[in-house]
């Protein structure tokens, strides 16, 4: 059920960022940390965004982080967020921007996390640019733990 809540919520924020904002697609090499302890990590994914009014925008995203050591463990994400633009001129090529939200790992049971992430899209054109962001999944019980990553990606208006 939650999966195919997740799955209508990015279909949806993909359709609004057809009309006026963005949507696209990423690859993140990072890590997480707990207890002292640092392990590699990978997450790739996609979703979309709608600027709402002055740089505010709503978005989701859905895909999968696994550890580097062994992706068979990988879980499914999805997270929807809010985030800001700076820059409120779309003929700018540089678009930073900060963004935060929930996020729900799911693979037969669930888990509650929030995130924050900073970044920016560099635009080569109208309608294609890069996505450069760096983003932290928190989980704050039994400790905590950051799912920490350097997203690359690709992003189209």
């Amino acid at each position: 059920m939650k999966l195919n809540i997740a799955l209508l919520l990015l279909t949806l924020c993909s359709a609004a960022a057809a009309q006026s904002s963005n949507a696209y697609v990423y690859f993140s090499p990072g890590g997480v940390t707990a207890s002292g302890q640092t392990a590699g990590s990978i997450q790739f994914g996609g979703g979309g965004e709608k600027i709402l009014w002055k740089g505010i925008g709503l978005g989701a995203e859905l895909g999968a982080w696994g550890p580097t050591q062994n992706f068979s463990y990988a879980l499914g994400v999805f997270s929807p967020n809010v985030s800001y633009h700076f820059i409120h001129d779309r003929t700018r090529k540089f678009d930073p921007y900060v963004t935060g939200g929930y996020t729900l790992f799911f693979r037969g049971a669930t888990e509650n996390l929030f995130n924050f992430g900073v970044g920016a899209n560099y635009w080569f054109s109208h309608a294609v640019g890069m996505k450069f962001e760096f983003r932290d999944q928190v989980y704050p019980q039994n400790g905590g733990a950051h799912f920490l990553g350097a997203r690359v990606g690709v992003t189209f208006r």
